[in-house]
């Protein structure tokens, strides 16, 4: 008897929809993990919040919602939850954290980091500041709170332009991710000031493989997330931000399209995109699969991994990413 023929409601609708990324041996596991998971999180008011790089089984299966940084930002200051599990990396959990300093916010995996997180730290950014006094930092949601603290305004690759223009000045520091920072500078005339920080599943792509896919792949279109290198950018039909890649898919339905980002993505998007045809990336997040529904249930049942933040970072990083959240995308 085949997974979809049991009896594994209220699971079965799930897996019909995932079933051609989650193996029917794999989803043996996963569905009585996820069928505990939407069990507790109701009995204890939580949320689970998840990034589109989490898997099939989380961003489908146990996630009340899955969205990019930006969106997981804004949703968790609206949440009336006790708890919310940031199914994601450490800074998002810092910045839901931000947003709701008064509920209780839990990282599965407290492992779960980030290179361009790790990238800089708030010492660098003072030290920056030192070096160009007065000129306005921007920081890539993505990084720690205590960068965030040293920020005037927080970003995301969706907003990242509009965020710079709005400063209104001719010059700003914008950090960390040299690749956006590119992207943003040949989007707007203000002069930018960048760190080198980058992403170890965007960086990996090149110009040259693009052109490559396009050329055993006739008709496809390229989308690219701004954190890919120039060239790669360049070869592609579209740059945007993990949402704008999202909609450009649901708005324009290619027959054959590549995202240009990390590999489960890809999965989450042609899953609910089932008309369109996705060659795949291989480049996966080692940090984002440390998430799993094994310690997303230890997670809810024993509330482990809690983030903790001190009440003057709270209110010093605070305000950078709420600034953000008002300009919107």
């Amino acid at each position: 008897m085949s997974v979809q023929q049991q009896n594994l409601s209220p699971t079965q609708e799930i897996y019909k929809k995932i079933s051609k990324f989650v193996p029917e041996a794999e989803w043996k596991i996963h569905a009585p993990l996820i069928e505990k998971i939407n069990k507790i999180k109701k009995e204890k008011n939580a949320i689970i919040l998840a990034h589109n790089y989490q898997t099939p089984e989380i961003y489908h299966g146990v996630a009340d919602i899955s969205a990019d940084s930006l969106a997981l930002a804004v949703e968790a200051s609206k949440t009336k939850a006790d708890k919310i599990i940031m199914c994601g990396v450490h800074f998002m959990a810092e910045t839901a954290k931000l947003m709701c300093p008064e509920k209780k916010v839990f990282l599965p995996d407290m492992q779960a980091g980030c290179s361009l997180s790790n990238s800089i730290t708030g010492e660098d950014v003072k030290l920056l500041k030192q070096k160009f006094p007065g000129v306005p930092v921007v920081s890539y949601v993505n990084t720690s709170a205590d960068v965030k603290a040293e920020t005037d305004v927080c970003c995301t690759s969706a907003n990242a332009v509009k965020v710079v223009e709005s400063l209104n000045v001719d010059k700003v520091i914008f950090l960390p991710d040299q690749y956006l920072a590119d992207y943003v500078a040949k989007n707007t005339k203000v002069k930018i000031i960048s760190w080198k920080g980058t992403c170890i599943v965007h960086e990996q792509f090149t110009g040259k493989e693009i052109e490559e896919i396009k050329a055993e792949n006739p008709g496809i279109k390229i989308i690219a997330h701004p954190e890919c290198p120039p060239d790669v950018i360049a070869a592609s039909d579209f740059a945007g931000s993990t949402s704008g890649m999202i909609d450009y898919v649901k708005n324009k339905q290619p027959k054959k399209v590549m995202l240009v980002t990390e590999c489960s993505m890809s999965d989450n998007v042609e899953a609910d995109n089932p008309n369109v045809s996705f060659i795949k990336p291989c480049n996966l997040c080692p940090y984002m699969k440390k998430i799993n529904l094994k310690k997303i249930l230890n997670c809810l049942e024993n509330e482990t991994n809690e983030i903790i933040l001190d009440s003057k970072t709270i209110e010093a990083a605070r305000k950078s990413v709420i600034r953000m959240t008002e300009i919107g995308r």
